[in-house]
Order: structure tokens, then sequence, then C-alpha cells
């Protein structure tokens, strides 16, 4: 996140973040990234939250609406950053030039 924030702030893109470690997520947002990212994807399967979830949990990912209470609950789950560029594109995780491609 701090590599993309400053990418942002030095480039003077505008954009609105949305810590949602700290403020939640909503059902909506989850389905409409669910659109277009896997939940195997969207949420992080390697980080610390995930390892943390039991069996049960870990194989409910492949369900879309297990997948969303398990984000809501834990929102540590979901890997950072996701990009909505506001025009129907969306992209996950940070790479620089991928970024910049997508944010012109």
């Amino acid at each position: 996140m701090q590599k993309a924030i400053k990418w942002l702030d030095a480039k003077k893109i505008k954009y609105t973040f949305h810590n949602y470690k700290e403020l939640g997520i909503d059902k909506s947002s989850l389905e409409l990234w669910l659109n277009h990212f896997p939940t195997d994807k969207l949420i992080n399967t390697k980080g610390t939250t995930y390892r943390a979830l039991t069996d049960d949990e870990k194989a409910s990912i492949s369900n879309k609406s297990k997948a969303i209470a398990l984000m809501i609950k834990n929102t540590s789950l979901i890997k950072r950053p996701v990009w909505d560029f506001g025009n129907g594109t969306f992209f996950l995780g940070w790479d620089e030039e991928e970024v910049s491609k997508l944010a012109n």
C-alpha cells in the first residue's frame, strides 16, 4: 500500500483511499470485486490471517457467499490494494507498470 500511495502522490493523481482494515467493507463492494477477480486471488492466501483460518473456512473460499462473509468478518484477508479506475476497470495488487497504463 505504501508504494502505491507514494506513487499516486508523486504523480499527483487524485484518488480516494478506503482503508477497509479500519473502516470495514460492504457486501456490494466485495460482490463487484468478485465479478473481476476469483476468490482465491482477492483473498490473500499467503497472509497470516488466512493461515489462521480453520481448514473448513479455507475450503469455503470457493463459495462466493461464504468467501464474502469471511472477508467482511476478517478484512485482513483481502489482498491490497484493490484498484477501481472508475470506468469498469479493476486491478489487484501493485505493479507500477500495469497501474501506470490503467491510470492514464
